[in-house]
């Protein structure tokens, strides 16, 4: 069967990757970047074409893939004069590999079928790396029919890709997963500076802890900043402030709350408030380090 044209928006570290492993599997694809050399690196690789607008790029493809930063960033790349859907062709999915809130996806998505086009939200899990090789965990959602549709290219670039249900769920999972992971990274990093405070070694404290269920992966990655100093989580503290916002504004949306969350955030904004929003989510714990009452 003919592989249908994809125009891609991102190429960040993940978007870049996702590019190369498609191009890899045979993909002709359009797209759009912010910085020249991250085009020009997929256009040297060959089978791609650079666009000006996001109108441009939805009028030519198939699927347009984004992979960009907020919801405020994913509107602007819909709506518009020169905005996907200003070009959407009937038929066309727009996927969002980003984490976005939930409402602004199902109104993006009621608005791309009122042009006959369709939406699968399909935030990401792993890394880069399992990107290039097309093994992510991807957390897909939407109507039935149109994630059937894209499903071979969703297998392309993921090992396991989960169906979700209906447009914005994957970005409810995916928020609810960050912010466990994220308030799990603060909770850690706290109790490493509380430790220090009384006195207790920190290895000794990792030693102790992590030999009961509080173990987990994101504790190694609050000890390796803590107690071994290397910072190798690889996700911003500005992205998981960002990221919890997001929640809090999910369960807003639900009519209910969340202290934890809110005490994540005001950690989280704390440390972007420092200039520390460039630094892995584990260096929070130099917040907390020097924390007052």
């Amino acid at each position: 069967m003919t592989k249908p044209v994809i125009g891609f928006i991102g190429l960040g570290l993940m978007g870049s990757n996702m590019v190369e492993n498609l191009q890899t599997r045979g993909y002709d694809l359009f797209v759009m970047a912010r910085k020249q050399a991250a085009a020009d690196a997929v256009l040297a690789r060959g089978n791609a074409t650079q666009v000006a607008t996001p109108k441009e790029m939805a009028e030519a493809c198939d699927i347009i893939m984004l992979c960009v930063t907020t919801s405020e960033v994913v509107e602007g790349l819909i709506y518009g004069d020169d905005g996907i859907l200003a070009g959407i062709k009937k038929g066309a999915v727009v996927i969002d590999f980003g984490t976005s809130i939930p409402d602004s996806t199902r109104k993006i998505g009621a608005d791309l079928a009122g042009k006959g086009a369709g939406m699968i939200d399909a935030p990401l899990g792993r890394t880069p790396a399992h990107a290039k090789d097309g093994l992510l965990n991807i957390m897909a959602a939407g109507d039935r029919a149109t994630f059937d549709q894209v499903k071979p290219v969703l297998d392309d670039q993921g090992e396991n890709v989960f169906y979700l249900g209906a447009l914005g769920a994957g970005h409810v999972t995916k928020l609810i997963n960050n912010f466990m992971g994220m308030t799990t990274v603060a909770a850690m990093s706290q109790a490493f500076a509380v430790a220090d405070r009384a006195g207790i070694d920190r290895a000794q404290l990792y030693d102790i802890m992590s030999a009961g269920p509080s173990n987990s992966p994101f504790m190694g990655f609050c000890k390796a900043y803590a107690v071994d100093g290397v910072s190798n989580l690889g996700f911003s503290i500005n992205n998981a402030n960002k990221d919890i916002a997001y929640f809090l504004q999910m369960v807003a949306d639900m009519g209910t709350a969340s202290a934890i969350a809110e005490g994540t955030s005001e950690a989280l904004q704390a440390g972007v408030a420092a200039g520390m929003g460039d630094g892995n989510v584990p260096e929070i714990f130099d917040h907390f380090l020097t924390l007052e009452r």
